[in-house]
C-alpha cells in the first residue's frame, strides 16, 4: 500500500473518531441519534432537547434543530434551521432554507436556498421548492414546483402545479393571496397574481391575474368526435404472442 492510500485510510478512521465523539456530546445534550456510527457532521450542528436523527443523515454548514425536531434517514441538510415539532422526512434535501414550527418536509422533498416556510406548512413527496416565502397553514403534498414565489396563509396547492418562473432570461415571481385553492395540474406563468380564496381549475394554465373570491378555468373546452376511426391493426388470436 503506498503512503497516500495509508494517509487517506488515517483521515477516514480520524474522522470517525471524531464523528462518534460529536455524536455522543449531542447525546448528552438529549439528542436520540439512532446509529452514532451513520451520522455525518461537516460543519456545525446545534441541537435542541428531544432531537430525532435517523441513519445516514449528512449536515453541512451550520445547522440548527430545534426542540422536537425529527430527522429521517438518508437526509442532507446544509446551512438551515428547522424550528420547534417540525420533521424532515426520509430522503429530504434542505439547502440554505428556513422551516418553521409543526411543519414537514417530505418524503423525498427537496427546499432549496432562500426558501422561508412559515409555521404548521406540509411540503410533501416530490415537491421542489425555491427562493420561496410560503405562509402559515399552506399544504402542497405531491409533485409541485414553487419558485420565485410568495404564498399566502391557507393556500392549498394541488398534485402537479408548477410555477413557471423563469422567461428564458430572468426569474419573475408568483403571488398567491389567502386561501386560495390551486387545482392539480395547474401551470401559473409569472409574472402572475392570484387573488385571496381564488379557485383555479384542475389543468389550467394562466398566464393573466386571477380575481380573488372567483373560480378561474384557463383550459381548452373537451371535444369528442364521432366520426373519427381508429386505425387498429387487426388481431389475429390465433397466433401466440412472443
Amino acid at each position: 500500500m503506498d503512503k497516500k492510500n495509508n494517509n487517506s485510510i488515517n483521515q477516514i478512521k480520524k474522522n470517525k473518531v471524531l464523528m462518534l465523539e460529536y455524536a455522543e456530546k449531542l447525546i448528552n445534550q438529549g439528542a436520540l441519534i439512532i446509529d452514532p456510527e451513520r451520522i455525518d457532521i461537516r460543519g456545525e450542528l446545534i441541537c435542541g432537547k428531544n432531537v430525532v436523527i435517523d441513519i445516514n443523515v449528512i449536515f453541512e454548514g451550520k445547522v440548527v434543530l430545534k426542540d422536537n425536531v425529527s430527522i429521517g434517514a438518508n437526509c442532507i441538510l446544509i446551512d438551515s434551521t428547522v424550528d420547534e415539532n417540525s420533521s424532515i422526512r426520509p430522503f429530504s434535501l434542505i439547502e440554505g432554507a428556513v422551516i418553521g414550527k409543526n411543519s414537514f418536509v417530505g418524503p423525498f422533498g427537496r427546499i432549496r436556498h432562500g426558501s422561508v416556510l412559515d409555521d404548521f406548512v406540509q411540503i410533501g413527496n416530490f415537491v421542489e421548492v425555491k427562493n420561496s416565502t410560503i405562509m402559515k397553514n399552506v399544504n402542497a403534498h405531491h409533485l409541485s414546483f414553487i419558485g420565485d414565489a410568495h404564498i399566502e396563509s391557507g393556500v392549498t396547492i394541488g398534485a402537479g402545479t408548477i410555477t413557471c418562473n423563469h422567461d428564458g432570461l430572468k426569474n419573475n415571481q408568483t403571488f398567491i393571496g389567502k386561501g386560495a385553492y390551486i387545482g392539480s395540474g395547474s401551470n401559473l406563468i409569472a409574472p402572475i397574481k392570484i387573488g385571496n380564496n381564488a379557485t383555479i381549475a384542475a389543468g389550467s394554465t394562466l398566464n393573466n391575474d386571477a380575481p380573488e373570491d372567483k373560480l378561474t378555468i384557463a383550459r381548452s373546452r373537451q371535444t369528442t368526435v364521432d366520426e373519427w376511426q381508429n386505425p387498429k391493426k387487426k388481431f389475429d388470436d390465433t397466433k401466440e404472442k412472443g
